[in-house]
């Protein structure tokens, strides 16, 4: 079934991301430029995420995921590299009906995100119907 493209507006909005390397350090800044209110959860994280969270733009819960960490999300991005944990993830967001986007396999998530670029103030996506 091809996929249904959609634009967010996630200004204010809280943002999960759980797990704090490179795909999470690509992420985060699209969430913030978007307003999104992102609450990272992982022990450790890259110097980038490290410093936004210094400086106070984003919340860093510095420990593992733990069930009821999507509680309150309008969006969840499951970026870490354990399959477990990212599945874990995704499982309770969608039994809370949240959309969420898991990094490692788009065919286990409910959504995933396009590919994206910027010409002024025009944002073109594109979805593909396989994993991306």
């Amino acid at each position: 079934m091809p996929p249904y493209l959609l634009g967010l507006r996630l200004a204010g909005r809280r943002v999960l991301v759980v797990g704090g390397g490179r795909v999470a350090q690509r992420r985060v800044p699209a969430l913030l430029d978007a307003g999104a209110d992102v609450v990272l959860v992982s022990p450790a994280v890259t110097a980038t995420l490290e410093g936004l969270a210094d400086h106070g733009r984003i919340t860093w819960h510095q420990r593992p995921y733990k069930r009821g960490d999507c509680r309150g999300a309008w969006l969840v991005q499951a970026v870490t590299d354990d399959p477990g944990v990212n599945g874990d993830v995704v499982a309770e967001a969608d039994a809370a009906r949240i959309w969420a986007v898991r990094a490692d396999d788009a065919e286990a998530s409910p959504a995933w995100t396009p590919a994206s670029g910027h010409a002024g103030d025009a944002t073109v996506g594109v979805l593909l119907g396989g994993d991306p």
